[in-house]
């Protein structure tokens, strides 16, 4: 899950990034993982957002398993979502 927000406030010089992985993902190996699988994986696309952007990336259960390419998928389909939903590209 994705959640984007654009400032009509001077932007910042960059984009800012938060991750909540919760207990229901797992222990706290498995919370990490996650949360370096998706940095890595976010890193690769922050700069569609631009500078002011604030985002918040959330690991449901099921990311704990997902295999590397999955997970990509997924989160490629909720960043679309969270830029229809905040308007970037329009």
């Amino acid at each position: 899950m994705v959640h984007l927000l654009r400032s009509d406030d001077p932007p910042a010089p960059s984009a800012r990034v938060g991750f909540v992985v919760s207990k229901a993902v797992g222990n706290a190996v498995v919370r990490n993982r996650v949360k370096r699988r998706l940095r890595h994986l976010v890193a690769e696309r922050i700069d569609r957002v631009g500078p002011g952007a604030t985002m918040v990336v959330r690991a449901l259960p099921p990311s704990a398993l997902a295999e590397g390419p999955l997970l990509a998928r997924e989160l490629e389909s909720a960043w679309a979502r969270a830029e229809r939903r905040a308007g970037v590209g329009r």
